[in-house]
């Protein structure tokens, strides 16, 4: 049984504190439901097993007849000989995967989770949806640790499954919640405690609406790459970029590289530790909905960025595999190559390689388009990650492949004759990368990012003794001030 954020928008959890009978607690929960509780966790830490069975027998009976979802708190057993529809366990509980065994597919497992790491386990272990908290001090957990708002955004951003915030939350607090990414709350006394159980309920219920609304239209997209101090490519390029497809663009630095449009002078590597400094500070705050690598230059690096990724269950990520220059400088050492193909690769929503790279990756040479679909496929089936096998190198010029589980898709480009391309792959991944955070499918970022870079290096920008930019502003209109007569 699947449940939706619509369903856990209030969330109900009971508590016998302000009851003094089993009828006065059954009238409670009907109040709740009647004012928009769409959820009620049944919630019993003093009963013996038969007097529990025999309440969520009634509880659950109760649920179905006023349509509302019914959750047993912390035991599987009494969830499936009472008929409830689910149960929600914590940490300290049965393991989420043993209870997703136990229950079958056709009851709904909830799961308390105080970080990404706890969420993403929960969610792999078959979890329906996620309580994460303490969102605020707790009245009725005196033990629960408040955990701030950026640990709940990450844990949003993470997960694919409905998600409330749950402990310490009041009708005074709750707004504080706003822009967390939340499907909803979960409450006790501010809801139970209250003179007027429906009244309470119906007022909880706008302001939990009000949470799950976004203020936050603009999406976000993170560059992990190296430097061009003239902006063509690296991280200068992508964030002009992704400023230019409506994304608001974020940056970790992996290089500080002197480089113009002639060549790569020297290249001063980050220091591993700062590197994963420069993503906690990204990913605890304004978490990314796509992330963009670029030049990664060592092994040390690599395996930053793959663990910091996996730790903050990163979505859409782009690999732009650099390894060499357009100027035919390398960019990347031969151990690094292995680092990348090992950890980066396989996370990957699409890798973006040219022909030489494709080539190195794939093991094969590529010298027809038969040769780019053999290696795309070769690539597919190596790291299981999409692939846009690029033209380009005297090869199927202005032409890319993007080879999915389901096959090959040409994505046709008119050849544009312009010889200042320097940058064109950094500023081709970094604008897929914007198309997926925007919620674009693969296919059609691909196809709306070859647009922009076919506009960009239409615009023919000429700058540099070398291979120069694109014109990343091609499409946004300068203003001029007006001379004087």
């Amino acid at each position: 049984m699947n449940i939706t954020g619509e369903q856990l928008r209030l969330y109900a959890v009971t508590d016998r504190a302000w009851a003094a009978d089993r009828d006065a607690l059954f009238r409670q929960i009907e109040d709740a439901i009647n004012g928009g509780a769409s959820v009620v966790q049944l919630r019993e830490k003093h009963l013996d097993q038969a007097a529990f069975l025999a309440e969520a027998e009634q509880f659950a009976a109760l649920c179905r007849r006023k349509g509302a979802v019914s959750i047993i708190n912390d035991s599987v057993e009494i969830a499936l000989k009472s008929g409830a529809d689910g149960v929600h366990l914590g940490q300290e509980d049965l393991e989420a995967g043993s209870a997703r065994r136990a229950l079958g597919p056709d009851r709904i497992l909830g799961v308390s989770a105080h970080n990404v790491e706890e969420a993403l386990r929960a969610q792999a272990a078959g979890a329906d949806y996620l309580g994460v908290g303490a969102a605020f001090i707790s009245g009725t957990k005196a033990d629960a640790r408040p955990i701030s708002r950026e640990t709940i955004r990450a844990i949003t951003a993470a997960v694919d499954i409905p998600v409330v915030a749950i402990g310490g939350i009041t009708r005074d607090n709750i707004l504080e919640l706003k822009n967390c990414g939340l499907d909803g709350a979960a409450v006790v006394s501010a809801l139970f405690a209250q003179p007027n159980v429906r009244d309470a309920a119906s007022e909880l219920r706008q302001l939990c609406d009000k949470i799950a609304e976004e203020d936050w239209p603009v999406k976000t997209a993170l560059t992990i790459a190296g430097t061009d101090p003239t902006g063509g490519a690296g991280i200068q390029a992508d964030i002009k970029t992704m400023t230019a497809n409506g994304v608001f663009a974020m940056s970790a630095v992996t290089a500080l590289v002197a480089q113009n449009t002639t060549g790569v002078k020297s290249i001063v590597e980050c220091t591993p530790a700062f590197l994963g400094e420069q993503l906690d500070c990204v990913f605890t705050d304004i978490f990314p909905d796509a992330v963009k690598t670029g030049m990664v230059s060592s092994t040390a690096l690599i395996e930053v960025i793959a663990d910091k990724l996996s730790a903050y269950g990163t979505k859409n990520l782009v690999v732009d595999p650099v390894m060499v220059a357009t100027s035919g400088d390398r960019l990347i050492s031969e151990d690094a190559v292995e680092a990348l193909k090992a950890r980066l690769l396989p996370m990957a929503a699409v890798i973006t390689p040219n022909i030489p790279e494709a080539e190195l990756l794939s093991g094969r040479k590529i010298q027809s388009v038969q040769d780019m679909e053999d290696a795309a496929r070769a690539i597919y089936d190596s790291y299981g990650c999409a692939v846009l096998c690029k033209g380009g190198h005297n090869l199927n010029d202005a032409n890319d492949l993007l080879w999915q589980g389901g096959g090959g898709q040409w994505f046709r480009g008119r050849r544009i004759d312009n010889p200042n391309t320097h940058g064109t792959g950094c500023t081709l991944s970094s604008a897929i990368a914007s198309n997926l955070a925007k919620g674009y499918g693969l296919a059609e970022a691909v196809e709306r990012a070859k647009t922009y870079l076919s506009g960009a290096l239409g615009a023919m920008l000429d700058l540099g003794r070398g291979p120069g930019p694109m014109n990343h502003a091609f499409d946004i209109k300068p203003a001029y001030r007006k001379t004087a007569d």
